[in-house]
């Protein structure tokens, strides 16, 4: 596996384990307060991120620009940045941070979205899975 589809992943499993974490201390304490800053780390920094790895692992070609780095240092920024944003908005401190990271989350998925239509849905030096309907390949 390329090493940019490692740091997506291993990113993408602290932020499950600090989700997970973050869900049951709200759990054990009955205080859902936070859960819509609770759901974006788990949805960006858990979900997103293992998607993209799963991308950059599928297509090296991709995985091989120098924009997957710049996006996977987007995308750690936004979850950064929109996590404890929320919290604050939520907490009434203010939503500065929770606007900033949305613009930060939102710039990561256009440059994903980039990043397809450049390189397309897999490069053509991918492995490919063998047919089902020809069991010799």
């Amino acid at each position: 596996m390329n090493s940019i589809a490692t740091r997506f992943y291993a990113t993408s499993a602290i932020f499950a384990l600090a989700g997970m974490t973050w869900g049951i201390q709200m759990s054990a304490s009955g205080n859902h307060t936070l859960s819509p800053a609770h759901g974006h780390l788990n949805l960006i920094g858990f979900v997103a991120m293992a998607v993209f790895g799963t991308y950059y692992a599928l297509s090296p070609r991709a995985a091989a620009s120098r924009l997957a780095n710049i996006h996977y240092f987007l995308t750690v920024a936004a979850v950064l940045v929109i996590v404890p944003g929320i919290a604050m908005a939520i907490k009434g401190d203010g939503e500065v941070l929770a606007k900033i990271g949305s613009v930060l989350a939102l710039a990561a998925m256009a440059m994903f979205a980039y990043v397809i239509l450049r390189n397309g849905a897999a490069s053509t030096n991918s492995v490919e899975a063998p047919s089902l309907n020809n069991p010799t390949s």
